[in-house]
């Protein structure tokens, strides 16, 4: 599967791409939503990992942009921050609308359940 990252630390986007092409999976890296909606609505993505505060455009925001467009509202979107008390988890899948969250640092482990969750 093809996923895109999003995320303004290196060391995460590096994290999580290695781990995914670990598990036999294509990334592509980008450090901030410039461009990305197009790329998104040509559907070559399984999901979308978007980190939340990012200096241009935070997560929340951008991700109200993708829901809005009818060519990317179904894109899976997988928020990955650092934020980890069960309001901001809850809030970043019920109320900003993300279909999984994974938490920073990415696991090995937790990253193969949120696989195991999109995938179905």
């Amino acid at each position: 599967m093809k996923f895109l990252i999003v995320d303004d630390s290196n060391l995460d986007r590096h994290l999580l791409s290695s781990l995914l092409q670990e598990l036999g999976h294509e990334t592509e890296v980008h450090s901030d939503t410039d461009g990305l909606l197009d790329k998104l609505s040509q559907g070559n993505y399984k999901a979308l990992f978007l980190d939340i505060v990012m200096p241009n455009q935070d997560g929340y925001k951008f991700l109200r942009t993708l829901r809005a467009n009818p060519s990317t509202a179904n894109q899976i979107v997988v928020f990955c921050s650092s934020k980890k008390t069960v309001l901001e988890i809850n809030y970043g899948i019920k109320k900003a609308g993300a279909d999984e969250y994974l938490v920073k640092p990415v696991s090995k482990e937790s990253l193969t359940e949120v696989l195991q969750k999109i995938s179905t």
